[in-house]
C-alpha cells in the first residue's frame, strides 16, 4: 500500500508491505461555509493515513448525504460531486483497514439513521473489544426486532459496530447515547461523528490516536493532524483530551469526560506516522525525528562519506544524523512518487529488480563512498536486504544502516497493521545477526529511552508496545482479535513463534 501523494515509503518492493497507517479522521461545523471543500482539503493532508478509500458526509440541518468509494481522495472526488454536498456540518475519512476488508461496504463513514435523526461516523484506531461489542450489539437489535449488525450493507467493522450501539438508544439524544456507550469501548479509537445538526468528537481513555480542535473564523475544526488544521486555516486550540467528548453545534462547544485519562499516546506516530509537519502534545515531529537522528549519531557513530535517507520517513533523522556526526548529508536514492497500488505485479524474474520500480540510486553520488543510511523501521528486512544490494551494484564501498526507532518486535493492536510477530525479523534474531541477513557492514538502533527522550513525553505517557511488548490496553483472546473477526475468520496464528493476541501478552 503507498503512502500516496508523494509520500510512498515501505512498499519497495512489490509486495513487500510495511508497517501501513492508521486512518485520518476531519470533521468541521461551520454554517455559511463550504464544508464540503474544507473537508476534502483536510482530508488531502491526511491522504498518508489511509489510501484505500476515502468518504465525505454532510448534513444541512434536516438529512445527511455520504459520498464515499474506494481509493485516493483525489479519485474519490470531483467538483462536481463536492459541489452537490450541502450544509454546515461534515466529517470526513481516509481508511486503511485494520478491522474488515478493504471493500466499498467498509468504506467510511458509516451511516445509520436514528430514533432522533441521523447519524455518520468515521474512525481512526482499532477496538479490543469489537467481538463482545458485537455480540452484545445483536442482542439490542434481536431484542428490537432491529436487524443485526451484518445485515444489509454487510460491513465488518469496528466503526460499523460503534455506530450501530450510538444508533441503539431510541429514548436517548445521541450526545446521551454517546456517554452511554464510549465508556464500553476498549482500544484505540478517535472519533468524528455528527447527527443532522452537531459535530461529536471522541478519543479513547488512552488516546492512543492523535485528535485535535481547530478554531475557523465562523466555526470548528477537528482533524487526526494539525497540519490538517494548517490546510484549512484553521488555528490549533488544543488536543481533544484522552477520555473526552467534544459537541460543538448552534449553542457552541461543550465537552464531557467519559473516562478517567490514562495517557498512551502512540510512538510510532513520532517515528513513522504523523506527518512531519505536525504538531503532537506541543512537539514538532519534525523536530523529533531530527533529534533522533543526532541521538543515534552520538550513540552509533561510524567513519563514513556520506549520510543519505531512505525517501521520505528517513529523511529528517538522517538531517539530524549529518549535523551531529559532521558527515555530510546527501540525496542518493531518487523516489518515483507515482507508483500506486494498482500497478501491474511483475514476473519473477523483473520483481527480483523491483526495487528500482520506487527507489533507484544515484550512482555518481554513492560510487565509491562509504554510506551510512538513515531508515525508519525494519519489519521483515526484505526491504533492506534489497536496499543495501542496490547500493553496492551502484558502487558503494560500505553500507551502514541506522534505524531511527528501536526493533519491531510486537504487533499493534490499536491501528497499525504491523506484520505479525512470526514474520518481525526483529522477534527471533539479534541485532548482528539482523545486520548479517540484510547484508550490511553495520546496524544500529535507537535505544528506546533515547526515542522517548526525543519526543519531551514522559515514558508512561506513551504506548511502547511494539517495541517492549507492554500493551496499555488488556487484549482479548487470539480468537477475539484481528482484521477478520467480524468476519467469522480465525486470526492466522503460528504456534511455534506466535502472532496473536496471547502470544504477544506472553513475551516469554
Amino acid at each position: 500500500m503507498p503512502r500516496g501523494d508523494g509520500l510512498l515509503t515501505h512498499e519497495v518492493l512489490p509486495g513487500e508491505q510495511g508497517p501501513q497507517d492508521a486512518c485520518g479522521v476531519f470533521g468541521v461545523w461551520a454554517p455559511g461555509e463550504e464544508v464540503a471543500k474544507l473537508t476534502y482539503f483536510g482530508l488531502y493532508a491526511l491522504q498518508h493515513r489511509g489510501q484505500e478509500s476515502a468518504g465525505i458526509a454532510v448534513s444541512d440541518g434536516s438529512h445527511i448525504v455520504v459520498y464515499k468509494d474506494m481509493g485516493l481522495v483525489s479519485q474519490v472526488f470531483t467538483e462536481a460531486s463536492l459541489e452537490s454536498l450541502h450544509g454546515h456540518v461534515a466529517i470526513g475519512h481516509t481508511r486503511y483497514s485494520t478491522t474488515g476488508s478493504s471493500i466499498w461496504e467498509n468504506a467510511q463513514p458509516t451511516f445509520r439513521p436514528t430514533a432522533t435523526g441521523n447519524l455518520a461516523l468515521g474512525h481512526n484506531g482499532n477496538l479490543t473489544n469489537t467481538a463482545d461489542l458485537s455480540e452484545r450489539l445483536a442482542e439490542l437489535s434481536a431484542q428490537s426486532g432491529e436487524l443485526p449488525i451484518n445485515a444489509g450493507l454487510h460491513a465488518t467493522t469496528d466503526t460499523e459496530v460503534i455506530s450501530g450501539l450510538l444508533a441503539s438508544h431510541p429514548d436517548l439524544p445521541l450526545e446521551q447515547a454517546a456517554l452511554e456507550e464510549l465508556p464500553k469501548l476498549r482500544g484505540a479509537f478517535s472519533l468524528v461523528f455528527m447527527d443532522d445538526d452537531a459535530l461529536y468528537a471522541a478519543r479513547d481513555p488512552q488516546g492512543i490516536r492523535p485528535l485535535v480542535l481547530g478554531r475557523l473564523e465562523r466555526g470548528w475544526v477537528i482533524a487526526s493532524e494539525t497540519a490538517a488544521l494548517d490546510i484549512v486555516g484553521a488555528s490549533v486550540v488544543r488536543e481533544v483530551e484522552p477520555g473526552e467528548l467534544i459537541v460543538i453545534d448552534a449553542n457552541g462547544l461543550r465537552s464531557h469526560t467519559f473516562a478517567v485519562p490514562d495517557p498512551k499516546g502512540c510512538l510510532f506516530e513520532y517515528v513513522y506516522l504523523a506527518r512531519p509537519d505536525t504538531t503532537i502534545a506541543g512537539r514538532s515531529v519534525q523536530a523529533t525525528r531530527v533529534d533522533i537522528g543526532r541521538r543515534l549519531a552520538r550513540e552509533y557513530p561510524v567513519d563514513a562519506d556520506l549520510v543519505i535517507p531512505v525517501p521520505e520517513s528517513g529523511r529528517y533523522a538522517a538531517i539530524g544524523y549529518a549535523q551531529e556526526s559532521g558527515v555530510p548529508f546527501a540525496e542518493g536514492l531518487v523516489k518515483n512518487a507515482y507508483v500506486g497500488r494498482t500497478f501491474i505485479q511483475p514476473s519473477q524474474t523483473i520483481r527480483q529488480l523491483g526495487i528500482r520500480l520506487k527507489l533507484n540510486p544515484l550512482k555518481d553520488v554513492i560510487a565509491g563512498q562509504r554510506l551510512i543510511v538513515v531508515d525508519d523501521s525494519i519489519v521483515r528486512g526484505n526491504t533492506q536486504r534489497a536496499l543495501v544490494r542496490m547500493l553496492r551494484e551502484a558502487g558503494a564501498l560500505e553500507v551502514h544502516v541506522r534505524i531511527s526507532s528501536p526493533p519491531v518486535k510486537w504487533p499493534c493492536f490499536y491501528g497499525i497493521d504491523f506484520a505479525s510477530r512470526a514474520e518481525l525479523i526483529a522477534n527471533g534474531l539479534t541485532v548482528d545477526e539482523i545486520c548479517a541477513s540484510i547484508g550490511a557492514d553495520s546496524l544500529a538502533y535507537v535505544a528506546l529511552d533515547a526515542l522517548v527522550d526525543a519526543t519531551h513525553q514522559p515514558k508512561d505517557n506513551l504506548c511502547r508496545a511494539c517495541f517492549d511488548g507492554i500493551y496499555p490496553v488488556e487484549l482479548p483472546e487470539e480468537d477475539r482479535i484481528g482484521k477478520s473477526v467480524l468476519e467469522g475468520i480465525a486470526r492466522r496464528v503460528e504456534h511455534s513463534s506466535g502472532g496473536g493476541a496471547s502470544d504477544a501478552l506472553e513475551r516469554a
